[in-house]
């Protein structure tokens, strides 16, 4: 026993202050809110770019529109434009509440994330219980969302906690495609669950399907096939991109 307690205490405090405190550090090939730049222009109208993309993220229309909730940031477009019109920040908020709030244009800034309304806040601002279903994913989101219970992030100290029954939960919390498979469990899922309630999407398999996209096994993500909440992009989102989603939804971050 006093060998355990001289390991804590050697360990010290572990978790991250955010968000009052600094943002924890960032991988040095973290890719984040992606920046379109409205000139110079591409003699090819963008063709490299758009051509480049796996998931048709990028598409033209007299200028660059790219989709976050298609995006994987492969970054494949950087490396095929000749005159690095996009470019990948290190900004890791890019949650939104509408599906179209993702599509980001030539100079246009990501609308993020407002609050719940107010009686939804009030019931879930400070105490958030969810049920997480993993529709088919490859298991990166889904590990990404299981390290928020460790002791760096602690999601508890905010009142978010992931339960294993849906009947006592406030909300879904989706990654994956929606497998064929899946598509009934997790309509049943989110049936079971007691109104009112919310759902939230990680990753761009739950947004838009991701590379499984008009895969005839998928249902092309859970956009469609549920009312959502919260759409957190990413293939996976980064811990902090999907801890600063949750806190912006409950109304700790402005």
């Amino acid at each position: 026993m006093l060998d355990i307690l001289w390991a804590r205490m050697h360990q010290k405090h572990r978790t991250t202050s955010y968000p009052k405190g600094p943002a924890p550090a960032l991988p040095e090939r973290f890719a984040g809110v992606p920046a379109i730049q409205s000139a110079p222009a591409c003699p090819q109208d963008c063709r490299h770019c758009a051509d480049s993309c796996p998931t048709q993220a990028i598409t033209r229309d007299g200028s660059i529109r790219l989709d976050l909730g298609r995006c994987i940031f492969c970054r494949e477009c950087v490396s095929a434009c000749p005159n690095g019109r996009i470019q990948f920040s290190r900004d890791h908020r890019m949650s939104a509440r509408k599906r179209e709030d993702l599509t980001m244009r030539d100079g246009q800034a990501l609308h993020l994330a407002e609050s719940l309304d107010a009686a939804r806040k009030s019931l879930f601002g400070r105490s958030l219980k969810l049920r997480q279903v993993s529709a088919g994913g490859c298991n990166a989101c889904e590990a990404d969302v299981n390290v928020l219970g460790t002791v760096g992030w602690d999601l508890g100290r905010f009142g978010i906690q992931f339960v294993a029954s849906p009947r006592h939960a406030d909300g879904l919390l989706i990654t994956g495609p929606v497998t064929t498979n899946m598509h009934t469990a997790l309509l049943k899922t989110y049936d079971a669950i007691p109104s009112p309630k919310i759902v939230i999407v990680v990753g761009a398999c739950a947004i838009s399907g991701g590379i499984y996209s008009g895969h005839a096994e998928t249902m092309n993500g859970a956009s469609n096939l549920l009312p959502i909440d919260l759409l957190i992009p990413g293939c996976p989102p980064h811990p902090l991109t999907i801890l600063d989603g949750l806190l912006r939804l409950i109304g700790r971050i402005a």
